[in-house]
């Protein structure tokens, strides 16, 4: 035998042993409260001020989402990644800008490859690392690969705009959005093949739901898991569906028998519910993280036929109203399941309005999807990432508390991991900072963040630091004013030949006076720690 008594040796614990003992301190810590399920509501095209706790003007009453809010906390300066949805979703889900990937604009149809590459730490991965059960339903809009009859990616570069549609119709003959390209691209998919890199590969252990904008990007099929179960079989008629100011954005695709316009966000509310219902009776002492994403409330407004007429703001009205449901039901849910005291529940959106919601609203019903902030989706401008944030953690999160922390929805997997103890990687959640201590009212006053990246559709950045917001181009590096629908919302520069933009937000919320040419080192301070962001990869 040894020498060394078997009293004396140095115990070193198998990989399983020091599993076991992690996975025994989580089921401790979430039955005393410690450790959180997370329930995050992501809308789309949600605007600051189409919610009522936000804006005292909104035409549309939201009292879940104000009960939301009631019972937890508002942030009043929280920003979505970018100005539209593929850029900030892909953000939310790596904590990392995606500025980064050189890729402008959004996915539509069957476009790919996911841009969160394969290694790369997700939010739900970092999750289900930390023993949690991980489910997606709604919306991905990050990207997936379709692979065709020879196993081939689908690639816009294999397919030309005059390409002949096997059993098309006339497709210059419908009245909006047509693409014979993204039509043939749709039809050339082989949808009994598994898709590689959808979210069950990126950190998901279940998903339902839709490659892009449910009822607007060319397929209009759902998913389940890393198949479409039930393929498209025929081109989209949007003749029988309602015609008015906000109907006008659905593209004539290729849709599935069964697939339902005007019922999708309830589907998903149901496949949320019962992931719930069926999690919680199974796996009582698992948490669990749920990513709801909702259809509402990006154009097309189709309210469900229940919520038709149910405010006097029209159909968006009734779309924002339907959403305001959706998330009444889903904290009922956790009610009835016992489980809402030890949920983190955050509601927020992708970014601001949309053009045709906002110009319509404002012109019909007095109301402003954008209110206070100058600018709209795609907009560099506060109306274009400035959104909604609101949390609500019982026993943990002060009820009916208010936040003015400058915020990103980056920050949310660095405080998750905060929540959970997992220990982010150098190489992962780059641009994400722990905003845990303003959840909890304990950062004293003091800035979490030392400075935010904002970008547009169009890759145009801006920072900002404090009150003080540097756009490094000119015009909004979104929408183009000098069309005529933009004409009522134009304000002319006032330093139209400055290559930039500086506003103070303390003094000039509105972004009316461009102070790039009365503080020039100011402006030279932001433009250096931007450069300095961008070429190190990182603000974290």
């Amino acid at each position: 035998m040894n020498s060394l008594s078997l009293s004396s040796r140095r115990f070193v614990p198998s990989r399983f042993a020091i599993f076991i003992l992690q996975f025994a301190i989580l089921v401790s810590s979430v039955a005393r409260g410690e450790i959180p399920n997370i329930l995050f509501i992501y809308a789309d095209d949600l605007g600051y001020g189409d919610v009522s706790c936000y804006n005292p003007d909104s035409k549309v009453a939201t009292p879940n989402i104000d009960r939301l809010a009631t019972d937890g906390i508002r942030f009043t300066d929280a920003h979505s990644p970018s100005t539209v949805c593929t850029p900030s979703r892909y953000s939310v889900m790596t904590g990392r800008m995606a500025f980064r990937l050189n890729y402008a604009g959004v996915f539509t149809g069957v476009q790919g490859p996911c841009l969160i590459e394969e290694g790369r730490l997700t939010l739900p991965q970092m999750l289900r690392e930390s023993g949690y059960a991980t489910a997606l339903f709604g919306k991905w809009h990050i990207g997936m690969t379709f692979l065709d009859k020879n196993g081939e990616p689908v690639s816009d570069e294999n397919y030309n705009e005059d390409v002949e549609i096997p059993g098309a119709y006339d497709l210059s003959q419908t009245n909006f959005y047509t693409s014979d390209k993204a039509v043939a691209m749709v039809q050339s998919v082989d949808y009994s093949k598994p898709i590689p890199d959808g979210p069950i590969n990126r950190g998901f252990d279940q998903f339902f739901g839709t490659a892009c904008c449910p009822t607007t990007d060319w397929l209009y099929a759902f998913i389940e898991g890393d198949r479409v179960p039930v393929p498209p079989t025929r081109l989209f008629d949007k003749f029988p569906l309602p015609v008015h100011p906000y109907s006008q954005d659905n593209r004539i695709g290729m849709i599935a028998p069964g697939f339902d316009m005007e019922e999708v966000d309830l589907l998903f509310l149901e496949k949320s519910q019962t992931f719930l219902k069926d999690h919680v009776q199974s796996k009582p002492d698992k948490p669990f993280f749920l990513f709801h994403s909702t259809q509402a409330v990006h154009l097309p407004s189709f309210p469900a036929d229940r919520f038709k007429g149910e405010t006097n703001a029209g159909p968006h009205g009734d779309f924002i109203h339907q959403l305001d449901y959706i998330v009444g039901e889903l904290l009922n849910t956790l009610d009835q399941l016992g489980v809402a005291d030890n949920t983190l529940v955050i509601l927020s959106s992708d970014n601001g309005p949309e053009v045709p919601s906002v110009i319509a609203m404002r012109r019909d019903y007095g109301h402003d999807g954008a209110r206070p902030w100058r600018g709209m989706k795609r907009d560099q401008w506060e109306g274009g990432h400035r959104v909604p944030f609101i949390a609500r953690w019982p026993g943990k999160i002060q009820s009916g508390s208010t936040s003015h922390q400058t915020i990103c929805q980056t920050d949310i997997i660095a405080t998750c991991a905060a929540i959970t103890g997992y220990k982010l990687p150098e190489n992962a959640a780059e641009d994400s900072y722990n905003i845990l201590p303003a959840l909890i009212s304990e950062d004293k006053g003091e800035a979490i963040r030392p400075y935010t990246l904002h970008q547009t559709n169009r890759l145009g950045l801006a920072i900002r630091q404090g009150p003080w917001k540097y756009l490094d181009h000119q015009g909004s590096a979104g929408n183009r004013y000098e069309q005529e629908r933009m004409a009522p919302f134009r304000i002319e520069d006032s330093a139209p030949d400055a290559p930039g933009q500086l506003y103070n937000l303390d003094t000039d919320p509105g972004e009316t006076r461009n102070l790039y040419y009365q503080h020039p080192e100011r402006v030279k301070k932001l433009k250096a720690i931007l450069e300095k962001s961008k070429a190190s990869g990182r603000s974290r």
